[in-house]
């Protein structure tokens, strides 16, 4: 526990936006308050005969599936749906085991956890801190946290479950605010969702949406997956010091100096004393299980048989992540495998995991510190869902869509108020993909006709995607890291969550659109072939 309580620190704009945040109710309640204050607009905008309208490129883009999800006719109308409709209300119903378990985070954060809680609970990650961090200088843990946690997002879901909580214990086994770490490995994963070092599965998602967009202008357009290569390495290395800057100037002065209590106490404040000889045998044990789990997936790869490549796409001309896809989504049970085995290796050799039952009871002990998430999971996952029936997530952001099409600002201007439009509806619709199919067929054919390339538009959209992601509550990920955060600070709320976030965000966005201006004045290529700037061939143009 800090010396002073968050909210004692908190002053100005931000003191009064966690002040104002910590006495709303419960985030369970607030889901609860906003289904039903959703449920009731949804009444009156079908009554109204709200709607929003595709035009016939757009409509004529659109999967059939994607139409019928959306109950979109021929006419390419939008409607809102009530959700006290026959439907609406018989799919709560029948449908709720379904849209609870569905939930996307939850099974992720359940498997992950499984063996997190393992090696958590061994001694694993509290021993493998301190041995790693023992004369380490302080002050370049921000930058490495915030580096891993930005290359992390290879892992998809996984980083958020696995690199946030380790943050923590990395700050507070260097005598450091754990909630500045954890701070830190938000703003990264999260914040600097689209910064990496190289392309990945999300590039390959964005990017076969972009090319369903480019071909409605376009017919013979080809996406190219690296398109925006060199922009994400731009974004990382802007935002690896803006996160360095603000959890260490701003974010941790106001946190106060941290004081571990009961069990992080025993595990944190004892850094300077050596390991016993039983924990420097167990993290001998726990690093020969890491590389005989790394030596497992690697010959799943490839070795004989291959199970996590796809060999059919080998040959075929697609993206290379649908080649390796079965491997990015073994991911997750990779970091289950890891962690148990190498908790239970670390527990064998330290003894404190005697015999199986012991290993069992570290796993249900690590589910029973989930109980809240799962009753905030259940909340949220009815809000989400119920938000996309009703169809008023999508009519707002079509209507906006239109609004920036239609403005008739100079291109600047234009691509800046499109980083901010991304960034306003992410605040709504969280997924990355589920925003880009809707924005992509308005946006790119718009830009492309204004001669910005499809990888232009793909790259100021990610921007505005990303930096908001941090201060949303109906981020699907954002009640976990208040429970993360809480185990720390058991005062800790929502308002405090949003208030330490709202300055990494603040900067983030600014110098995205500062860096999406410049790109366009400097003309540089986004990525290997994919130059910001595009001319349509003869037959497209106008």
């Amino acid at each position: 526990m800090s010396d002073q309580s968050v909210a004692g620190e908190a002053k100005g704009f931000l003191g009064w936006v966690e002040k104002t945040g910590n006495k709303l109710p419960d985030p369970v309640f607030i889901f609860f308050y906003l289904i039903i204050a959703l449920m009731l607009v949804s009444v009156v905008a079908s009554m109204m005969g709200a709607n929003a309208v595709l035009n016939d490129q757009v409509l004529g883009g659109m999967a059939e599936s994607q139409k019928t999800r959306f109950s979109i006719g021929e006419d390419g109308i939008i409607p809102a749906i009530s959700l006290f409709s026959p439907d609406n209300i018989q799919r709560l119903w029948v449908d709720m085991p379904e849209t609870f378990t569905h939930f996307h985070p939850l099974g992720y954060v359940l498997v992950v956890m499984l063996g997190a809680g393992v090696a958590e609970r061994s001694g694993l990650f509290a021993a493998g801190m301190r041995s790693a961090v023992r004369g380490a200088p302080k002050a370049l843990l921000t930058p490495v946290v915030a580096l891993v946690a930005m290359v992390g997002n290879h892992a998809a879901d996984a980083a958020y479950v696995v690199l946030i909580p380790l943050a923590g214990i990395l700050f507070a086994s260097a005598g450091r605010h754990p909630i500045a770490g954890i701070t830190a490995a938000f703003a990264g994963v999260s914040g600097g969702f689209s910064a990496n070092l190289f392309p990945g599965q999300l590039d390959a998602l964005l990017f076969g949406i972009t090319e369903a967009a480019g071909e409605i202008l376009v017919p013979t357009y080809d996406a190219n997956i690296a398109g925006n290569w060199w922009f994400i390495v731009a974004i990382l290395c802007i935002y690896l010091p803006i996160i360095w800057y603000v959890t260490d100037r701003v974010i941790e002065p106001k946190l106060g100096r941290f004081v571990a209590t009961g069990m992080a106490a025993n595990s944190f404040n004892e850094d300077d004393k050596p390991l016993e000889p039983d924990q420097v045998k167990g993290l001998k044990w726990a690093g020969l299980a890491c590389l005989g789990t790394l030596a497992l997936w690697a010959f799943m790869t490839w070795g004989p048989g291959t199970p996590l490549i796809n060999e059919s796409a080998a040959d075929e001309a697609v993206p290379w992540y649908t080649e390796y896809a079965p491997f990015f989504n073994s991911l997750v049970a990779f970091f289950l495998v890891l962690f148990l085995s190498a908790g239970w290796a670390y527990g064998a050799a330290a003894n404190t995991i005697n015999n199986h039952k012991d290993l069992v009871e570290m796993m249900a002990e690590a589910m029973k510190d989930m109980g809240y998430y799962l009753v905030l999971a259940f909340a949220a996952a009815h809000f989400v869902a119920m938000f996309q029936w009703s169809n008023l997530g999508l009519i707002s952001a079509v209507h906006g869509a239109d609004a920036i099409e239609n403005s008739g600002l100079p291109l600047p201007i234009l691509l800046g108020l499109i980083v901010l439009f991304s960034a306003l509806i992410n605040l709504f619709v969280g997924s990355a993909s589920a925003k880009w199919a809707l924005l992509a067929p308005v946006m790119i054919p718009m830009l492309m006709l204004l001669g910005i390339s499809a990888e232009g538009a793909t790259a100021v959209y990610r921007v505005g995607d990303s930096a908001t992601n941090i201060i949303t509550p109906l981020m699907v990920y954002f009640p976990l890291i208040l429970v993360f955060a809480k185990r720390w600070e058991k005062d800790f709320g929502l308002g405090s969550l949003m208030a330490m976030m709202i300055p990494y965000s603040i900067w983030m966005l600014v110098s995205g659109v500062l860096l999406v201006v410049a790109w366009v004045y400097l003309g540089w290529d986004l990525g290997p072939g994919a130059p910001m700037e595009y001319t349509l061939p003869a037959a497209q143009t106008p």
